[in-house]
């Protein structure tokens, strides 16, 4: 990754979304970030590039980078095929170590607002682990709420765990 100031990847961080050529960096940063903290799952390993792109087709992601790496990505789909739940993206989230708690989290979250508007989805919804505090915590700071949970959803190293429901409603479709 680039050696850069904090001041300077908050200033020259870009976001678009996925592309083909970004699977070999996605998959690498899925095998870096995601583990029993995170995920029921444990790692995520991707079997070939093929899989990858037919799981996570091009588009289907806002990726966040400087320079030329990839630090970021929030994947976002509908939570099922139904048209009746066409109005809600189901998302998630991943940061590089490296750029954890820079800023990178909420960029990527603030321009998944503006797809999620310019689609007409009305509902931003996630799952959370109980035992990961800090992205509830980064969570509940972009205005996402718990709408349920499942108590003992989880058997990770040797505990039960909750699975946390969280939505937060896209600011254009906001209830008065």
């Amino acid at each position: 990754m680039t050696d850069m100031t904090d001041i300077d990847k908050a200033n020259s961080v870009w976001v678009r979304l996925s592309e083909i050529r970004d699977a070999a960096s996605l998959m690498e940063l899925d095998s870096l970030v995601w583990d029993k903290q995170s995920t029921p799952s444990g790692e995520i390993q991707w079997s070939s590039r093929e899989h990858y792109l037919q799981r996570c087709p091009p588009g289907s992601q806002i990726v966040a980078g400087i320079g030329e790496d990839i630090c970021g990505y929030m994947g976002f789909s509908s939570p099922t095929p139904l048209q009746s739940n066409n109005h809600v993206y189901d998302i998630n989230i991943a940061i590089h170590p490296d750029y954890q708690r820079r800023g990178i989290g909420r960029k990527l979250m603030d321009e998944m607002k503006v797809i999620a508007e310019k689609s007409g989805v009305r509902k931003l919804s996630l799952r959370v682990l109980a035992s990961n505090p800090n992205a509830i915590s980064f969570y509940k700071s972009c205005g996402f709420i718990e709408q349920g949970r499942l108590v003992e959803e989880f058997y990770l190293d040797g505990r039960f765990i909750d699975d946390i429901l969280m939505w937060c409603p896209v600011p254009a479709f906001v209830r008065n």
